[in-house]
């Protein structure tokens, strides 16, 4: 099978945007005058979209839906304006795009984080690189449902199986089984190798150029 495409996602995977994402939400919780988590912690809230963040992060004791909503639309709003301040490539990832590029492989993003930060992330940080990049819109439409992997792989004209889903999470890989793609996860990101095997990874990459040898 000659694979032409690749579906990435983004937080973890193609960026480390941990500390944004933690100061972002830590500067709620302390306007709150709520507990702050440390990096280590964010690590594990970080995969589902950034509205089950805050519910993670929040305290058991002011948890109920009317706080999330509201601590949401706050978290946002202080993420918007810092999304990028410490945001960067993984080393290994520009060299990756630039290889794959050049191989003529059509290259996109889906990410559970929102549609438009996902979107203005990408497009600050990889300028040219990606179509179409997709973040999250319909709460239901979250990884691991598959529907809009397939509806990338139908834009790009390509069958699933063509593609690859590279990505940190078991989420990731499960969405790339539910997507009928090769699941390829990444251990420089935010979840240890046995999830990733344990939810379907195919092949783990140690580093980015390592998925050269899989094409």
């Amino acid at each position: 099978m000659k694979f032409k495409g690749v579906i990435f996602d983004l937080d973890g995977t193609l960026v480390n945007s941990l500390e944004d994402i933690a100061d972002a939400m830590n500067t709620v919780l302390q306007n709150l005058d709520y507990p702050t988590h440390g990096y280590d912690d964010y690590q594990y809230f970080i995969g589902s979209g950034l509205r089950n963040l805050v519910s993670k992060s929040l305290p058991e004791t002011h948890n109920d839906e009317t706080q999330i909503e509201r601590c949401y639309h706050l978290m946002v709003e202080v993420y918007r304006n810092a999304c990028t301040n410490q945001t960067k490539p993984y080393n290994g990832i520009v060299e990756l795009l630039d290889e794959l590029k050049s191989r003529n492989i059509k290259l996109s993003v889906f990410s559970n984080k929102a549609d438009a930060l996902t979107k203005e992330i990408t497009a600050f940080l990889f300028p040219g690189y990606f179509n179409p990049i997709v973040g999250l819109s319909i709460e239901s439409l979250k990884k691991p449902n598959p529907f809009e992997a397939l509806k990338i792989s139908k834009s790009l004209e390509l069958k699933p199986e063509e593609m690859i889903f590279v990505g940190d999470s078991g989420i990731d890989m499960q969405t790339a089984t539910n997507a009928n793609m090769l699941a390829i996860g990444v251990l420089w990101g935010y979840r240890p190798e046995q999830e990733l095997i344990k939810n379907g990874a195919k092949h783990i990459l140690n580093h980015p150029l390592d998925l050269i040898s899989i094409l």
